[in-house]
């Protein structure tokens, strides 16, 4: 089997490098391909690609632009011809970087700006993107002896509870909580798409808890010391839930503790 290659979108810090961090370490044939919207301001990400020569990757791509997805999409096909893993993980809680309290804070502009990260950006990574999963080996998963229900490969969505519409009962946070319920949806509608005939790929919305980075910060002091996780954690959790996926499990979303969460 050749050797298995992932793509980690948002790489440059918090979740998104250490997925790179971790799969580097952990998989010891994979190549990962980083992408981020400023490389040259990433400077842990280019000393951990001049740790890793040749199997660590980095490309400029912004979410919000279609045309670098569609760029990088066309230098991933030329280097490799294929992808194994796409794990979405840039996020913005809102442009302002706190989340609206009430409808006095809500405006158009940081909706749209919101929207266009959290879910644009992901689904427009899948059109691109899925391509190439789909000329993928399964190096990432577990794959089932029967070949008709074997996969390619996976897209994974970085998604939160706060997202969830049956279990939001504190409301507020509309931006952010929209975003990610809209996400949720684009996942599920990826996943029966993609699962159809062959070639298959999975398609799982993740939850990584409360992980200590820059969007989640200003908010720690209402979080127990038990529950707020570094993201080497979050991410050793998140992977363990990656290495079990199979076509049975696409369209769900799963939060780091490997339980399923309603939509």
């Amino acid at each position: 089997m050749a050797a298995p290659v992932a793509l980690i979108q948002g790489a440059s810090r918090g979740l998104g490098l250490q997925f790179c961090k971790h799969i580097l370490k952990n998989k010891s044939t994979a190549a990962v391909v980083a992408t981020c919207r400023n490389p040259d301001g990433a400077a842990e990400l280019r000393s951990l690609a001049g740790q890793h020569p040749g199997r660590l990757t980095v490309l400029r791509l912004d979410v919000q632009r279609e045309e670098d997805i569609r760029g990088a999409a066309e230098r991933v096909k030329e280097n490799f011809g294929r992808l194994d893993l796409v794990v979405n993980s840039s996020a913005m809680l809102h442009p302002s970087g706190k989340g609206e309290t009430s409808l006095r804070d809500v405006s158009a502009q940081g909706v749209i700006s919101t929207l266009t990260t959290n879910t644009v950006g992901p689904l427009v990574m899948a059109k691109y993107f899925a391509p190439l999963l789909q000329k993928g080996g399964g190096g990432f998963g577990q794959q089932p002896t029967e070949k008709a229900k074997q996969h390619n490969g996976i897209i994974v969505n970085i998604t939160a509870k706060v997202g969830s519409i049956g279990d939001n009962g504190l409301g507020g946070w509309y931006s952010y909580r929209m975003s990610k319920a809209a996400l949720n949806m684009a996942t599920r509608n990826l996943s029966i798409e993609l699962s159809r005939g062959r070639p298959k790929v999975v398609c799982v919305s993740l939850h990584p808890g409360t992980v200590n980075t820059d969007l989640s910060r200003p908010y720690h002091k209402n979080v127990p010391k038990d529950k707020l996780f570094t993201t080497e954690h979050s991410v050793s959790c998140l992977m363990s839930i990656i290495d079990a996926l199979n076509i049975e499990k696409t369209g769900k979303a799963y939060s780091w503790d490997g339980a399923e969460l309603p939509w």
